[in-house]
């Protein structure tokens, strides 16, 4: 347990998430940002427009050399995850990994238990569980104001040109289904927890060539209980699903894209309504959060042992699902049981 002292921090590769980590150190009480890592000078010329006082690296090895950090923040792309998570662990330095946690189960389990071996800390930055209109949107389906819960569907997309960054590139990326569904998935298993059953996968590739992440990706999560929850990334989309719609035995609930977000459309948190027989349409105000909850939580679990909300195995099992979902894809969407580790959350049928 870490006492006395702020925790040490340092960053693996500075882009925007890395910058949200930096603003996010700056203003939570026991972080210390010590060391940034980036090959790119311009990088740590940005970083030292938030936080002047640290030392820049271009190396990750050295800046990762007992002695340093406390605690390092991996940002870079997630087929690098695992290696840089393993050297950090190996040195004696907690880890906090951007999603998803690793691009197969074998690798996550490797983590999960050297970090164990060692008494580290293990955690992926599942951000989009703290953003307001999720959270907003869980307490609807808490209060049981829509009753059960029998469907959920996610989306996020659109109709336009995929960047030709790593994010594209599934060989890196993972694929579509691992980009934007480390977050949609961990949304799902945290409001629908019942046993899964079965998982269904499918990539369209059809018109955007110079990239090889699929165009259309679609996952389907068929639970124990008869529930389904559905996960698409959709660069072809011409016209958009709601980002959320949610039915439940007693009502709805759909998460609208916010008109004003164009064409940043996932910058914005969805327009929340409510749905019921007899009643008119709702609109529910977002609940008001508290800033950096997902860091403070780092802290208090650190230097008091308070269980933190976002678990390695929960990480762990949405890898689960979506390495699940490609090999589906692969055998057009035939269903495939995934290779579920059970915890409190998420259970194995």
């Amino acid at each position: 347990m870490h006492t006395g002292t702020p925790i040490r921090v340092g960053l693996l590769a500075y882009g925007a998430i890395g910058h949200e980590h930096n603003l996010a150190i700056q203003n939570t009480p026991g972080l210390c940002l010590v060391a940034v890592c980036d090959a790119k000078p311009e990088r740590l010329a940005a970083a030292s427009e938030v936080a002047t006082d640290f030392i820049g690296f271009a190396d990750a090895t050295q800046m990762l050399e007992p002695g340093l950090l406390d605690l390092v923040v991996i940002s870079t792309p997630p087929n690098s995850h695992f290696h840089w998570a393993k050297e950090s662990l190996m040195r004696g330095i907690h880890v906090v990994l951007e999603k998803p946690m690793a691009l197969t189960t074998i690798e996550c389990d490797e983590l999960m238990a050297l970090a164990r071996e060692k008494s580290l800390l293990l955690v992926v930055y599942q951000n989009r569980r703290f953003d307001a209109d999720f959270v907003t949107l869980r307490s609807i389906i808490a209060s049981g104001a829509i009753g059960d819960v029998y469907q959920f569907d996610t989306f996020v997309g659109g109709y336009s040109r995929p960047c030709n960054y790593w994010h594209s590139d599934a060989a890196v990326s993972g694929g579509a289904i691992f980009d934007w569904g480390s977050h949609f998935i961990d949304q799902i298993l945290n409001v629908i927890t019942d046993d899964i059953a079965h998982v269904s996968g499918q990539n369209h590739k059809r018109v955007w060539t110079h990239a090889t992440n699929a165009d259309h990706a679609q996952v389907t999560i068929t639970f124990a209980t008869g529930k389904q929850a559905t996960f698409i990334h959709s660069d072809l989309a011409a016209a958009r699903k709601p980002k959320f719609y949610v039915l439940g035995t007693l009502g709805a609930i759909v998460g609208d894209w916010n008109p004003l977000a164009e064409p940043a459309v996932a910058d914005l948190p969805a327009v929340l309504t409510v749905h019921r027989q007899n009643s008119p349409v709702e609109q529910i105000e977002l609940a008001p959060l508290a800033d950096y909850e997902f860091h403070r939580s780092i802290v208090a679990h650190l230097t008091t042992g308070t269980p933190m909300a976002v678990k390695a195995m929960q990480s762990r099992n949405v890898v689960a699902i979506m390495q699940a979902a490609e090999e589906s894809a692969m055998n057009n969407a035939m269903p495939v049981v995934p290779k579920l580790r059970a915890d409190n959350t998420i259970h194995v049928a």
